[in-house]
């Protein structure tokens, strides 16, 4: 376990005043609940999933397009649906778009899914949409799905999953709820993963003890995977995933229930044999997308990390120090939306999506 004194844990339990002001452009509205974006190469826009089941193609010039087709169905209740996209590292070739989404079991329950199909050349559809892997069991009733992709540059693919509002699976290692999963590229079981051969484990498993992670990036000055996830009522949280590391949930945790109550299954804070955070919100913001700033673009987020927040209807700035983090104050409190997805553009701009009925694609750089 890595040993961190409570002393040093960073914790946020106050808002610091904000940093200077953004400036907002407004790219796109009356998007469905969108939930995440990836940007296509050679200015072709990019590409926005909403919740609901459609993927769609935004460009400068044309705004969204009609429905993109093949996409697979989703199971769409509660906070499933269509989630995260991703292009492949070989995209040039092989056109490849990856998608997670909520997929339907039976009894009314539904897990995540994770597959890929290739954009054809006009973007108007998914060909050949192929499923490449399933968490099981099906447990959700409509809560808790995770869902984030991130290639990491090495050959491999992580998918973080929530443990579908069942508390107890993020520590049982023979089902795939509250884990980070660790697969090829294309999809297969790395023989390096921890828990491969071992009876009674998922292979696919890299870390667990996960409640339900919206966030996740490659942190570009120590390639590191960084993963963010809402704890309950409280405890908010960023780790840095290690290799068969247990991080904690529901035995370890800086939240309470709903209802105010101590989480059942909770010892303590800090738990022998689980990882502690590297930071911990002891007031939920409900943190959500997040995106590091490594562009010479704007020098004044340099070395910065954006992390939406849906509760707080707000974007988080933070600072990076190796693998500490503090919040140095929030930017789009005053537009009164929640924030599902930020991502840097390849032009240097923050791109951010609002999740609401009437949800919106801003572009937003600071301001004047």
């Amino acid at each position: 376990m890595r040993q961190i004194p409570l002393l040093f844990l960073f914790v946020s339990l106050s808002v610091s005043a904000a940093p200077a002001a953004v400036k907002v452009d407004v790219l796109q509205t009356k998007l469905d609940h969108p939930w995440a974006l990836a940007f296509l190469p050679d200015n072709h826009g990019m590409l926005i999933t909403l919740r609901g089941g459609q993927l769609r193609l935004w460009q400068q010039d044309r705004g969204i397009s009609d429905p993109i087709t093949g996409v697979p169905s989703v199971w769409a209740q509660g906070q499933g649906g269509l989630l995260d996209v991703a292009l492949a590292p070989d995209f040039a070739q092989s056109r490849r778009v990856w998608l997670s989404y909520a997929e339907a079991g039976q009894e009314g329950k539904a897990g995540t899914a994770v597959g890929y199909g290739r954009l054809s050349e006009d973007f108007k559809r998914l060909d050949d949409f192929r499923t490449v892997f399933r968490q099981q069991p099906k447990l959700s009733t409509g809560n808790h799905f995770g869902g984030r992709l991130v290639f990491d540059g090495k050959g491999y693919l992580w998918i973080a999953l929530g443990e579908n509002n069942q508390r107890s699976t993020a520590q049982d290692l023979d089902k795939l709820q509250g884990k980070l999963v660790r697969l090829t590229d294309q999809g297969k079981v790395p023989e390096d993963n921890p828990f491969v051969g071992k009876p009674g484990a998922r292979a696919e498993i890299w870390s667990y003890g996960i409640r339900n992670p919206q966030g996740m990036a490659i942190n570009p000055w120590s390639n590191a995977l960084w993963l963010n996830e809402h704890g309950p009522r409280g405890g908010d949280e960023i780790n840095i995933p290690q290799k068969g590391k247990n991080y904690g949930w529901p035995i370890a945790t800086w939240g309470i229930n709903y209802s105010g109550l101590k989480i059942p299954e909770a010892k303590g804070e800090i738990v022998a044999g689980t990882e502690q955070p590297i930071f911990y919100w002891k007031k939920s913001p409900a943190i959500s997308g997040m995106a590091f700033y490594n562009m010479d673009v704007f020098p004044q987020w340099k070395n910065k990390l954006f992390i939406g927040a849906l509760k707080d209807e707000d974007l988080i700035v933070m600072s990076v120090q190796g693998d500490k983090v503090t919040e140095d104050g929030r930017i789009l409190g005053d537009r009164g939306q929640r924030i599902r997805d930020v991502r840097v553009g390849p032009d240097g701009y923050l791109y951010v999506l609002t999740d609401e009925s009437d949800g919106a694609l801003w572009k937003v750089s600071p301001g004047s």
